[in-house]
């Protein structure tokens, strides 16, 4: 017989919802294991010093001492600035830590950063169009003076998921953009 499968349960729209700037770098993360394990991850593939992604593995391994202090689990990020996509006009690189609910000035390792927040509060109360047409007219937040910042993240925290908004062509797939 065929195994009875239930409907998943649905958050409610009307919850709480975080927006970050969204960072035009690239994907990073860091795991630490239970045991003291050490890893660092792009988007897709786990990398090294010697097989790395921007530079990202190897300041990672030279600053893993103060990384460690993020404690066990997947710590996701963007690696950014100089060299990387946008560059934000900077010349250096950042890790800025995706999770804003979990890491305070008091916790945060030294080397890192995380995104800033833009907006928290009800879905319901949210406005993209005036987010986006601030950070168009003012420019990025994470990179004051950048007048050309890549869009928001709106994370539902009930439904523990994210949705991206870009200020230019924010309805072309990044794949076609890339192509283009």
């Amino acid at each position: 017989m065929t195994e009875f499968q239930d409907f998943p349960k649905m958050p409610r729209w009307s919850r709480k919802v975080i927006v970050t700037e969204k960072i035009d770098g690239t994907n990073a993360q860091i795991f630490i294991g239970e045991d003291g394990e050490f890893l660092t991850g792009s988007r897709t593939r786990w990398i090294t010093p010697e097989q790395d992604n921007y530079g990202f593995s190897a300041w990672a391994h030279q600053n893993k001492e103060e990384l460690m202090k993020l404690g066990p689990g997947r710590h996701f990020g963007e690696w950014w600035g100089a060299g990387i996509q946008r560059r934000y006009g900077l010349e250096q690189k950042v890790f800025s830590l995706f999770n804003v609910s979990r890491w305070t000035p008091e916790t945060l390792p030294a080397c890192c950063s995380v995104v800033p927040i833009l907006f928290q509060g009800s879905m319901d109360d949210l406005n993209v169009s005036l987010l986006l047409s601030k950070l168009e007219q003012f420019g990025s937040v994470a990179a004051p003076g950048f007048n050309d910042p890549e869009g928001i993240v709106i994370y539902h925290v009930a439904g523990g998921f994210g949705f991206k908004k870009t200020i230019k062509k924010d309805e072309v797939p990044k794949s076609f953009q890339q192509a283009a």
